[in-house]
């Protein structure tokens, strides 16, 4: 047990020196006329931005502007995606039938739809948090039915013997059994929802992160514009972790 701790402390360790070398090294780049700072600011001055940005508010106006959408988008998105992939799992006919339309619908670029969601639900809310709904939608759906797939069947014969009500089976048997493969979905569906949230938020709104971004492009602020893109960076790190621990909490056997 001591040895798993020390092995992923050190892991933790090295993911937070290698960014920081390499901030390191644009730094010294920057300050030695390696690089074009008008393009590439050194991190010091973008960490100036960062600072300003902060104290006026801005900054955490924009930063909770998408973290609502977000989340948000994620249950949208989600909670639906986890429902249909373990019925697709379970249910032969079902997956028949819906498999062809995920399989012609999940090659369609996403930022393609924006322009459709933002005709039926306009420039408000609703069409960014359908943005991030649906970029969760297909990763989650296609990795739980494949997780619900690949539990051996004796696990789902026991439950037929047992009499086991199908919901019973989609709580006991399904749910536990693909839950490795859904929560690879779900770090999948929350990468693509950050993409996402960005691009939607750069068309027809006054907030979040990539509003900022694409409002700092307008102005030529190029630092301001770093810090939108490297607070989504560190938003997207965050997320993981903390997806990895809860990960680690439900499925300790695969800690290693």
């Amino acid at each position: 047990m001591a040895a798993r701790t020390k092995s992923r402390t050190s892991d933790r360790m090295m993911g937070i020196l290698s960014p920081l070398a390499l901030l390191l090294l644009w730094e010294v780049a920057a300050r030695l006329g390696a690089i074009d700072t008008r393009f590439f600011p050194a991190p010091s001055a973008i960490f100036d931005t960062f600072l300003s940005l902060a104290r006026s508010g801005e900054l955490w106006i924009n930063l909770w502007a998408s973290l609502q959408r977000l989340f948000l988008g994620i249950i949208v998105g989600g909670v639906p995606a986890l429902i249909l992939g373990v019925l697709m799992g379970l249910y032969r006919p079902l997956r028949m039938a819906i498999d062809p339309l995920v399989a012609a619908t999940y090659s369609v670029p996403k930022s393609a739809i924006l322009p459709l969601l933002l005709l039926i639900f306009g420039l408000g809310e609703t069409s960014k948090v359908a943005m991030v709904a649906i970029g969760m939608f297909y990763p989650v759906v296609i990795n739980t039915a494949t997780g619900v797939l690949n539990i051996q069947k004796i696990y789902l014969d026991v439950g037929k013997n047992f009499q086991a009500s199908p919901f019973q089976v989609f709580r006991t048997i399904a749910i536990p059994g693909a839950l490795p493969s859904i929560m690879s979905g779900v770090k999948l569906g929350v990468g693509m929802g950050l993409v996402l949230i960005a691009i939607s938020e750069m068309t027809g709104a006054d907030s979040g992160l990539g509003y900022m971004i694409w409002n700092s492009w307008q102005i030529l602020s190029v630092e301001t514009m770093y810090v939108g893109l490297i607070l989504i960076a560190v938003l997207g790190a965050v997320l993981t972790l903390a997806l990895d621990e809860v990960e680690s909490w439900l499925l300790p056997w695969k800690s290693h």
